[in-house]
């Protein structure tokens, strides 16, 4: 029996499924440089009481609610490689492995085979001096345990990551033209919501897997934080004034955030610090590219 696992022997490989909760068969595995790992399956167990004791009668088996969570650092090879999938909603097979040995001979596997998944929740950050990660919530169908690599498949991870000098912040009209560079910002974040919903029905095979995961309304957030320049902000809020923010996500890859207002805007002081403007927006739509 192997020593228990480190965070040094743990992956997490992903590739898109042609027939959700279906693994492509000799499938190409993509990494996830991940900094966090949280994997969980929920059995929704029923619990059966009845008169005459006090105590759980029985358990039952409900509907299975496999869940990731994964902080990723965004790849400078291909930065959006698995964060789009916020937007095209396409169901993947995320796999997450922890072996001993080197990743190519290794030993001891334990595979946690995740299928039917979809990005439920996404935020993406950055912050001078630091690199460019995102928070990533996964809702799915089913998952499998194992011993070993999926048979007849290729894994590949991508290189490098994107730092904060790689990023941009602009501006421009509600619809997204006319953007400028806003120059003042130290810290930003954005959130995407997709509310899915596992949906099971009564059948006689696999009733306690979600036969659909439909999304249901999106919601679009984030918050930037400024160096107190200029008035603008609290301008806007005023006027009521409606925008676009764009957010550089490394090389020529952007989220592009339309009709836009501020929620709130703040400008907290402390003794001894210069002051920020922490600024929150809502937006109607977006597109990450």
């Amino acid at each position: 029996m192997p020593e228990t696992y480190g965070a040094h022997e743990c992956r997490v490989y992903y590739v898109q499924e042609t027939t959700f909760g279906q693994t492509p068969a000799n499938p190409t595995m993509i990494g996830v440089n991940a900094e966090n790992v949280d994997a969980a399956v929920d059995p929704s167990l029923v619990k059966v009481r009845g008169v005459g004791n006090r105590d759980v009668a029985a358990l039952k088996m409900g509907l299975r609610k496999p869940t990731l969570k994964i902080s990723h650092i965004l790849p400078s090879d291909a930065p959006i490689s698995f964060i789009q999938h916020v937007q095209t909603l396409n169901s993947l097979s995320v796999q997450v492995l922890w072996f001993k040995g080197l990743f190519t001979s290794a030993t001891d596997i334990i595979s946690l085979l995740y299928k039917g998944m979809r990005i439920d929740k996404l935020t993406v950050q950055c912050a001078v001096d630091d690199l460019l990660k995102a928070d990533i919530e996964l809702i799915g169908q089913n998952v499998e345990v194992g011993t070993g690599k999926i048979a007849g498949a290729t894994y590949a991870d991508y290189a490098g990551a994107v730092t904060y000098t790689e990023s941009f912040v602009q501006r421009g009209s509600a619809d997204g033209s006319g953007l400028a560079d806003l120059t003042r910002i130290t810290e930003w974040k954005f959130t995407i919501e997709n509310n899915l919903k596992p949906v099971p029905v009564i059948r006689q095979s696999n009733a306690h897997l979600a036969k659909y995961l439909p999304a249901r309304h999106r919601e679009l957030s984030g918050e930037l934080t400024f160096e107190f320049e200029d008035k603008s902000e609290f301008e806007d809020v005023i006027g009521d004034a409606e925008f676009s923010l764009k957010f550089g996500l490394g090389g020529s890859n952007y989220a592009l955030f339309k009709y836009c207002k501020w929620e709130n805007v703040q400008t907290p002081v402390r003794i001894e610090d210069l002051v920020s403007l922490k600024a929150r927006f809502i937006a109607r739509d977006v597109v990450i590219a």
